[in-house]
Order: C-alpha cells, then structure tokens, then sequence
C-alpha cells in the first residue's frame, strides 16, 4: 500500500489497470466534510443538551423530562394513585432518552413535595437513601399541580418525537415554580443552578411586585439549617451563600446536629466529621446517627473538649459549613440567559396575570357564546318557530324557515345568527321543547349575564383578580409551608483557633531544631499542624515559622511558643545588653503580626547585643526582677530591684529605657506581678450571637479573668458563662449582661399548670446549665422582668370580671427577695386582662422610655409575650435601673 499527500494509504499499482495513473483528491475532500460534520454536529449536540436536557425554561420552570412526565400523569389522571413503573412506561411516548432518566426525575420531583403526591419508599433526603423500585411505589399528581400547571385551551402544543402524539412546548405555569423547586443541570460549556426558595415568600414577593413594592428573595431548603446571604447576589454567576449544620449543645459531654446544610445528608456529614477526626481537626469520642423524620446525629466529646470551639471546629474543618455558588441560568426565547431571581419572579408574575387574562377572555367567550344559544333557544321554542318547517321537504328549507323565523328577534342577540347555530338548534330534542319552563330559561340567562359583568370586571381589574388569586392559592395551599432554614450572619471562623491539638511541640536547643518529630527532646507544648511557632534567640533576633517534623531555627533559642495573631494581650518584658559592653535596656512588647520566616530583632541590632532576662505573659502581667552587677571598686548597690510595671507597652521595634550603664552578671525573678492592661472589654453581636473584643454590638464591660456574663432567656431560663470569644449563645436570648450578683430583679410570669400570674423578686446565682426561674412547662411563659429596684405594675382585669377596677402592685412591698427557685406570689385571682409597668416609686436615675418593638401594632402599655421574636430589651443608663418589658 502507498500513501496519499495526506498520510492515508492509496489503492495498490500491482495489476491493477491504473496502475501508474494519479489518484484523484477524494481523501482531501473526504476529510474536509468529516471535519465540517463534526463542527455542524458538535454544536447541534451542545445546543440540543442545552435545550432539550439540562436547562430549564423559565416560562414553566421544567426541565423537559420533567414537563413530559407531568404531561403523562395528567392523561393518566383518575384521581388515583398510579404505580410509578407505569407512569415511566407511559411517558416514554413522549421523551427518547430510556427509562431510567425518567424515573430519577419522577423520584426527584416526589421528594419536592410540591406538584407530585408520593406513596410508598420514595427514599429520603436526610440520610441519601434511595427510593424503591418503582414496581413497588406509586404517585399521583397534587392538587396544587392540578390548579396551577394544567389548562389545555392556554397550553401551546406541538408533536412529540415520533410525531404520533403531541406534547406541550410549556405548561401555563400560573406559580413561580422554578424558584419554588429549584433546580441544577449541567450542559455542554453551561450549567444552571438555582436554589429553592419559600413557598409563601414567593407569593409574597409575587404579590408585593403587582402591587409595585420591592421584594427580596433569599434560599430556603428542605433540610432546614442556617444560611448566610450576604453576598447571594440575586442567584447569579458571582454570588456565595454559606450553609451550616444546626448544631446544639447537649450537655459539656456532647452535641447534636439536628438540621443539615443543603446538599448534605447525614451519611456524607458524618463521614466528613470521622475524616476531621481522623486528620485530628476535632477531638470526638464517638459519633451516631439516630435519624429517622428528623435528623438526629450525636457526637460525643472527649473529656475536657470545649463543646463551644468543637462547635466551630466542625463549622471549619468539616462538611458541617459548605459554600454554595449558585448560577442562575435559564432558556428565554429559545436561548440559554443569566437571569436574577428577582427577575424571574416578576417574569413569573407578569405571566401569571397573562394566562389569567388568556382564561378570563376565554371564559368570556364561552359565556357569550352560551348566552347567545339560551336566547337563541328561548326565541325558537317560545315563538314556536320550530312549527315553520313542518311543511318543509329539503334541509335548506328548513335552514331558510328557521333563519326568516328568526329576523324579527336579530336585534335582540348580540350578534348575527350563523348557519351553525341554526343547525344547533335543529338538534333539540321535542322532549327538551315539552318540557321548557321559560321561568327558568330566563333564571339561567340572568345568571350568565351576571357572571359575563364579573369576568369582564375581572378583566378591568386584572391586577388585582392576579393579587387575589395568589392570596387564593397562599390561603388553600400556604399552610405548613413555613421558612425552614434560618437567615444568619455568620462570623468569620479562625481555623487556627479553633483546631484541636493533634501534635507536641518539641526543641532541641542546643542545635537549633524545632519540630513535630522530635520526641527524644525537651518537649514545649501540644500544638495543631496548622499553627504557627514564635521562636525568640538570646541574641533578640526572632521569627515565626509553620509547624513542621523538623526545622532549623537556629541555635541558642531563648523562648519558642504557638504564635496567636493578633493577640495585642500577650507582652513581652525584655532586658537586654546593648552590644558586648553596652548599657542594660528595658522593654515591654506585644507582637501582633510578623512575615513568616523573615528575622526580626528585638535589640538596636548592636553586633554583640544578648537577652539578659526574657518573659511572655499572656495577660500583660509585669513582675518585678533583680539586677545583680557585677562587683566593682565603689559601686554602692551590687543588686536592685527593677519593677517592669514601671514602663509602658509599646512597638516591637522600640529602644527601650535604660536599666543601668553597669555591667550585669545575671537577673533574677523577685515577684510575679499583675495584668497592666486592666479588664478585657466585651462586646455581643446579636446579629451572629457571638462575643467579640471588636466593638461590634452591645457593649458588656471591662471583665477580670473571674468575671462572668448573665444569659437570660425569653422562656424563663438563665445561666452564667465565661467570656470566651468562641461561646455560643442560644437563639431566643432576652437579656444578655455582665453577671452581677447582688442585682434584684422582678419577674412576672404566667403559671400554666396553676391558670394564675406570679410575681417574684430573687436574684440570679452562678450556674452552667440552663435553669428555670418559672414554673417549667410548655405553656407556662414570662411576661415581664425588670431590675428596676422599685417596681409598679398596673393589672387591668378581663372576662367576667372586666367591671372590676384596676389594681396597682408595688412589687417591693408586695413580695420579699427570695431565691430564683421560689414559686413567688399569686398576682390576683381573678381574670387578668393586661398588665402595664408603670413608672417606679423611687428611681436613683431617670430611665430612658422604652423603645417600642417591631412588629404587630399593639395597645399602649400591653406588656408583650416574651416568645414573640420581634421582642427586643429595653434599658436604661445605668445598668442597676435596667427595665425589659415585651
């Protein structure tokens, strides 16, 4: 065989009579049209998946399978449950792409629980399993499917693949459902992703776009737990949203994860937890999964595990917080567009008031079509026309004697008699001519006049007939559809806080190695792989590193400790020599933040400069020390003290002040000293319920390492906690303040179990754990809690005995202070309407009048239930005259 220019073998010269002769250039050509093929064919591929298979349109929000399948079960409807195996089998008329796509589809759309009611093992969503066979389970379309999604006189048909049935292009979608369902498809160079969204708050924000307000949509997923939106980004290309676990506190022991983040079941989690464990991220004992409706996944704590950094450890190394990016594309005019969820909703809107126009003029017609026939019907039986074509022999005859019977009563109809209508009336049966009651034909017009003015005034007001009929559709089909994932601001997790200890810290001085991996040396400290390592040299030069199995720092190391960035709280007292003979300076440091392995010095950088005494106090604690010099002719004083409380903090890169000009022989410890930076000051950021020193929130305090924080709930529960960064609030926290306890408070409260209002005066104690200083019970709830010193309450009283006159209580002389587990005292026994605060008799300090809280407009002075959750604390300047009243 030979080969053509192009590299392709050519036919053989043997015996073949053109043997010599030149081949022609059919292979160049040959290629030219495979490559031209394959151009042509790659993008009808690419378009057809584009359109056909993974994007969904935004007039319906369906994918095609989707809508195919929809499209079956609504010829197959009987009101009946049908077995999914048979749905499948039926639907494969109208899609080509094999059963199995339409199954996972029709799986898919049941476990929505929107347009699909589902019977039998339709796997589920929490923990990933998968449904049954589809023999075995069966499914039906949903009443809300069948009101908004079907009506074939608005739908736009065309044939199905093999042309022996039709399909619909979309079905007149009246509800935004690409935005209730949401979907995810990936295409060729194109993907789509958009997020779930609210059922009511879709109505709502559809409803407040009619009526021309603005409207936000956020995500909301089927499997609860926490979002953070803030850079959602309307669901376009560009836009983050973070999802977190629930996660609660059991107890000191252990912590329960009881919502998930979208996407996650609870198999994929916890394997995501084992491999952080494993890896030495997070310090768990053991972990189980107690799912079944609800999720249920306990992980148990190593003894001496802090449940409130475990909490954030998980949110950082595990799948417990994932970023979600969505990509909101969807097919408009038969092209794929990057569109905003808000302007899908008003697309959705604007074509909901659309096909209600379409159904209206529609109804419309028909109404005035049957309007025309009854009077057409009234006329021919009651003026006895039907008599005129007795004598008539041919059917035009009969047509021209009922049509010159009807010329006298034209003006009556509203439009002309066509032949087909006196056809129509050829067809009434002499039964329905004996028995017409005139009083009814007349009843029965009326009726459809009626109803023709209702329609046409739907018509003028077709905006507000599209308004109602949202409100319709929230009212019938809203209930139990409330938001399930809470809307949170999410605090920026350090993982290097947060990282348990998974390694010891190892030094070998002498040679100047630092490491993981060097257990025969003097061991420094437990550390994480993650953490940085300050290392301090006697000749002052220091750096920070990464921890690793073994690295060179160095030799002569003075001090080396895990680095916290940042930390403006940790001070470095320092004396050092100022070259080899130079004087002895003093200094007090913090270092906040270095470049990772470049030298720095904390001396003048004199050749010959060395560290004469070194300490790192993580409280800016300054001891005192004592100098001894060495002995000269008349030196007066061979040791002093020198007291480092005496110099202020200040840069890293500073001198220092002189200590002495005389040489020193060594420096010892003579006392420990104190913190010089006073208390920590605390603020609380109710938007993520967490504590920071960064002043974002409501201010706390100045707290000394013994203070505590008072936490008080809206159910009538309080307890005390440090003021660790890394605490955890719960989410119905009523007052949150610095722990006092010799502050009284007054509480009222609403004894569910007794049917009466208590009042009580005690003061909090120390505790961990949540404590009720109610009654506990599920309808028991507090009312009032004011730390006023003398409060007055004024009772106004209801029911039957609403004639009764207002009664004041001074609470200090209606109770004494008592502990928070005493019941307190009956209020009244009688029927109590409202109970008002009223200005207390004695006030060391004017209060500030209380703010009023969001929400529903109440009565002047009603005294709000505490579980609202627009309910906010009020308080006055001075802390001991603080009043809550919800």
């Amino acid at each position: 065989m030979e080969e053509t220019d192009y590299g392709i073998p050519g036919p053989g010269r043997g015996d073949d009579q053109n043997s010599g002769q030149e081949v022609p250039g059919q292979t160049a050509r040959q290629i030219e049209s495979v490559s031209g093929m394959y151009q042509d064919w790659f993008l009808d591929y690419a378009s057809y998946v584009i359109l056909e298979r993974a994007v969904p349109d935004i007039r319906d929000g369906l994918k095609p399978v989707q809508r195919r399948i929809l499209h079956s079960m609504k010829r197959m409807d009987d009101g009946r449950y049908n077995k999914v195996a048979n749905i499948i089998g039926h639907t494969m008329q109208f899609h080509p792409h094999g059963d199995a796509s339409i199954g996972d589809a029709l799986v898919q759309l049941g476990q929505k629980e929107l347009l699909v009611d589902t019977q039998g093992n339709w796997g589920n969503i929490l923990t990933g399993d998968s449904a049954a066979a589809p023999r075995y389970i069966e499914a039906r379309l949903s009443k809300f499917a069948l009101d908004v999604l079907f009506n074939p006189k608005t739908t736009e048909w065309k044939a199905s693949y093999d042309g022996r049935n039709r399909e619909p292009v979309t079905l007149p979608a009246k509800f935004p459902l690409l935005l209730a369902m949401g979907v995810e498809g990936i295409a060729v160079g194109l993907a789509s992703k958009i997020l779930p969204h609210n059922f009511t708050e879709l109505i709502d924000a559809s409803i407040n776009y009619l009526q021309g307000r603005g409207f936000v949509l956020y995500p909301d997923f089927p499997t609860g737990g926490l979002i953070d939106v803030a850079r959602y980004n309307d669901g376009l290309r560009g836009g983050v949203i973070k999802s977190r676990a629930r996660i609660e506190k059991a107890d000191k022991k252990g912590l329960i994860i009881t919502e998930l983040p979208y996407g996650k079941t609870t198999g994929s989690l916890i394997d995501s937890i084992i491999k952080a464990s494993e890896k030495g991220k997070i310090k768990i004992r053991k972990i189980d999964d107690n799912t079944s409706g609800k999720v249920e996944i306990i992980v148990s704590l190593v003894p001496g595990t802090s449940p409130d950094k475990t909490i954030d450890a998980l949110y950082a190394f595990t799948d417990c917080e994932i970023s979600i990016s969505p990509n909101s594309c969807v097919i408009a005019g038969n092209s794929p567009v990057f569109m905003g969820v808000s302007d899908i909703l008003r697309f959705s809107a604007d074509q909901t008031v659309s096909l209600l126009k379409q159904e209206l003029e529609i109804r419309l017609g028909e109404l005035e079509a049957e309007w025309h026939f009854s009077s057409l019907e009234r006329i021919f039986i009651e003026k006895r026309i039907y008599r005129d074509i007795e004598e008539c022999e041919t059917w035009e005859a009969v047509i021209e004697a009922i049509d010159k019977g009807l010329e006298p009563y034209r003006k009556r109809l509203k439009r002309d008699v066509t032949r087909d209508d006196i056809i129509r009336l050829t067809e009434i049966k002499i039964k329905r001519i004996s028995k017409f009651d005139a009083f009814k034909a007349d009843e029965h017009i009326r009726g459809v006049e009626t109803e023709i003015e209702e329609v046409k005034n739907h018509l003028k007001n077709i905006v507000p007939f599209a308004i109602n009929y949202f409100r319709q559709i929230k009212k019938k089909y809203g209930t139990g559809r409330d938001r399930r994932t809470e809307i949170r601001s999410f605090d920026t997790i350090q993982a290097t806080k947060v990282v348990a200890n998974n390694a010891r810290l190892y030094v070998n001085r002498k040679e100047g190695f630092i490491g993981t991996g060097l257990r025969k040396d003097e061991f420094v400290c437990e550390c994480s792989d993650i953490d940085d390592i300050i290392v301090f040299r006697k000749d002052g030069t220091y750096l920070i590193t990464k921890v690793a199995d073994k690295v060179f720092v160095g030799k002569d190391i003075e001090y080396l400790q895990v680095f916290l960035k940042n930390d403006e709280r940790t001070v470095y007292n320092v004396i050092y020599q100022d070259g080899k003979e130079g004087p002895l300076l003093a200094k007090r440091c913090a270092v906040t933040g270095l470049t990772r392995d470049k030298e720095y010095n904390l001396t003048r950088e004199t050749p010959g400069s060395r560290i004469m005494w070194f300490s790192a106090n993580p409280n800016g604690e300054a001891e005192v020390v004592m100098v001894h010099l060495k002995p000269r002719p008349r030196l007066k004083k061979p040791v002093f003290d020198f007291d480092f409380g005496t110099l202020s903090i200040k840069g890293r890169s500073s001198v220092g002040n002189l200590v002495t000009r005389n040489p020193a022989m060594r420096i010892t410890l003579k006392e420990k000293g104190l913190s010089t930076l006073g208390g920590r000051k605390i603020w609380f950021d109710d938007s993520v319920n967490r504590l920071n020193d960064e002043g974002r929130g409501k201010f706390l305090g100045e707290f000394a390492p013994a203070d505590r924080i008072l936490v008080v709930t809206k159910n009538g529960c309080f307890r005390t906690t440090g003021f660790d960064l890394s605490h955890h609030f719960e989410d119905n926290v009523l007052l949150i303040e610095k722990f006092n306890p010799a502050s009284v408070f007054s509480a009222i409260y609403w004894d569910a179990g007794q049917g009466f209002y208590y009042v009580k005066r005690f003061s909090f104690e120390e505790t961990e754990k949540l404590q009720y200083f109610i009654q506990e019970g599920p309808e028991s709830k507090l009312v009032s809690l004011t730390e006023v010193e003398y409060p007055r309450f004024e009772i106004s009283f209801g029911g039957k005995h609403k004639e009764r006159q207002s009664e004041i209580i001074e609470v200090a002389g209606f109770i004494a202070i008592k502990g928070y587990k005493a019941k307190g005292k009956r209020l009244t026994n009688y029927t109590v309407d409202n109970i008002m605060e009223l200005e207390p008799v004695v006030k060391k300090e004017a209060s500030v009048v209380p703010q009023p809280v969001e929400g529903p407009a109440e009565e002047p002075g009603l005294v709000h239930d505490v579980t609202e959750p627009e309910a906010k604390p009020s308080r006055g300047d001075d802390p001991a005259q603080m009043k809550l009243e919800l």
